[in-house]
């Protein structure tokens, strides 16, 4: 898909202008972003359980501008896909692999850029943890840059698919350490490999969890 550029200016107005919100009406918290290296290729890897996910995460992680793979039903509209567009996320296809978009994010990440990804796919309908999507593994290992698991709190609460508009519930967003490629790199080869790359992530991801959550 082709489309306007990336505009790191319109990125900034977005990104203060969601934090306030947070802020003052979700009483937002962050921990742990010293985890996300300040340059550098990075992978994000966050629970998914609300459309509030992707903009908490731009606005926990401050000192790095991210870039997102968004599903491709989201630019079927020329406005929003080209106002996504602008806020570099990349579209890919949910329902089947789209191997030009995992080759794209590859590319990102090789180039020093922060990607956020949201394994399981797809908000979760209930706030729980779902398995890693195929594909997530593939593109974690080949871009060989380090995951910073992260578990966004409060978002299903404040805007599940159940609700119609946002609730003051509070969110936080906490960082765990990096992944460092050496951990999937020692996995021996399998054809289950990728799977196991995926489901290693998820279990960061679910060590960050709030334990009533878990």
């Amino acid at each position: 898909m082709t489309g306007p550029e990336y505009s790191p200016r319109l990125y900034r107005i977005c990104r203060f202008l969601l934090t306030a919100f947070f802020k003052l009406y979700n009483r937002f918290e962050v921990a742990g972003a010293s985890n996300i290296p300040c340059e550098g290729g990075v992978l994000l890897a966050a629970n998914h359980a609300s459309f509030l996910d992707p903009p908490a995460l731009g606005c926990a992680a401050a000192g790095r501008f991210v870039r997102y793979l968004a599903r491709d039903t989201l630019f079927s509209n020329p406005k929003v896909g080209s106002f996504l567009l602008r806020l570099a996320a990349v579209p890919i296809s949910r329902d089947k692999g789209d191997v030009a978009a995992l080759k794209k994010a590859i590319s990102l990440l090789k180039s020093g850029e922060c990607v956020g990804l949201f394994p399981e796919g797809t908000r979760s309908p209930d706030g729980r943890l779902q398995p890693a999507k195929p594909g997530v593994g593939f593109l974690v290992a080949k871009a060989g840059v380090p995951v910073v698991p992260a578990y966004i709190d409060g978002t299903f609460r404040a805007l599940s698919r159940h609700h119609k508009w946002i609730r003051p519930a509070k969110i936080r967003v906490v960082f765990g350490s990096p992944i460092q490629p050496a951990e999937w790199e020692s996995m021996p080869e399998a054809k289950d490999r990728y799977e196991r790359i995926g489901a290693l992530v998820m279990s960061r991801i679910a060590e960050l969890a709030p334990k009533d959550s878990r």
